[in-house]
């Protein structure tokens, strides 16, 4: 796979990070910017922040709806925002899980439970910004 596939807005995925013994997260807010491109935000108290500024060497994993990855890259804090710090990983390589023997029928479903948070998520997917690409 030379390029990420595309994936539904709220996709949840799993951050991993090294930097020490192996750290995953699962990450509410990670977009596609292009072919070789995705920025993710995290919490500016998160430990994986803290990982990756000693070792910016990382994995995403993306399931959702026809989409099975883990993308091994390098991550770059871009900015930091008054809550969240965004992210750009610059993709090294995609592992791509999917088989002529099974789908992913779906990712994992969840939603916000206030007006605040899902008004921040908003906030948050917009300072991610958009596709640079194709």
């Amino acid at each position: 796979m030379d390029a990420l596939p595309d994936w539904p807005e709220g996709t949840v995925t799993v951050l991993s990070t090294s930097a020490g013994a192996p750290h995953a997260i699962p990450v509410s807010a990670a977009i596609r910017r292009g072919p070789r491109v995705l920025a993710l935000a995290l919490a500016l108290p998160r430990e994986s922040l803290v990982r990756l500024r000693e070792d910016p060497r990382c994995a995403v994993t993306v399931l959702a709806r026809g989409v099975a990855i883990t993308v091994h890259g390098h991550a770059t804090v871009e900015r930091e925002l008054e809550r969240i710090a965004v992210v750009r990983v610059d993709v090294d390589s995609i592992q791509d899980h999917s088989s002529p023997r099974f789908e992913i029928d779906a990712g994992v479903q969840w939603h916000w439970t206030s007006e605040e948070a899902a008004q921040g998520d908003a906030e948050t997917r917009s300072a991610l910004g958009g596709r640079d690409d194709d």
